[in-house]
């Protein structure tokens, strides 16, 4: 039994965890969400769902340094149809960490993770997905009415 579609304000459809977590494991690229110095910096990653968590490789720069201070982090995913007008964007909010080297030695083995840019010595961080939230822009027809 399907649930029925829940809408926010705006008449975006609500998605819910599950289908969160779905809808980023089909996203080959997300955006980090961090700060630099206190200000806030966005890079578009590629990464691989992990269960609940977010996996990607980084370099020695301000990725990694905020992943070895355990920053709180939001990731982005979302994919649009230009000439629907429909599409999806999700949220997760979280602590980032560093994978230890033995961790990420099996995570390789097991997970399709692989940078999308040359580095040295690329590490891989995770983000653990804490909250995560989620809105759909569906087709003209299925929105619900203005006062609805």
């Amino acid at each position: 039994m399907s649930m029925p579609q829940r809408f926010d304000h705006s008449r975006l459809e609500i998605i819910d965890r599950a289908e969160c977590l779905r809808l980023l494991r089909s996203a080959p690229l997300g955006r980090l969400v961090y700060t630099i110095g206190g200000l806030p910096a966005v890079r578009l990653v590629n990464f691989v769902l992990d269960e609940d968590t977010i996996v990607f490789s980084s370099g020695q720069g301000d990725k990694f340094r905020a992943a070895e201070r355990g920053d709180v982090v939001a990731f982005e995913a979302d994919e649009v149809d230009l000439e629907r007008h429909n599409g999806w964007t999700v949220t997760a909010v979280g602590h980032l960490s560093v994978v230890t080297h033995d961790e990420a030695a099996g995570l390789r083995r097991v997970l399709p993770l692989h940078s999308w840019l040359p580095m040295d010595d690329p590490r891989l961080v995770r983000v653990g997905v804490e909250s995560v939230h989620g809105r759909r822009l569906v087709p003209w027809g299925k929105r619900p009415r203005a006062g609805a």
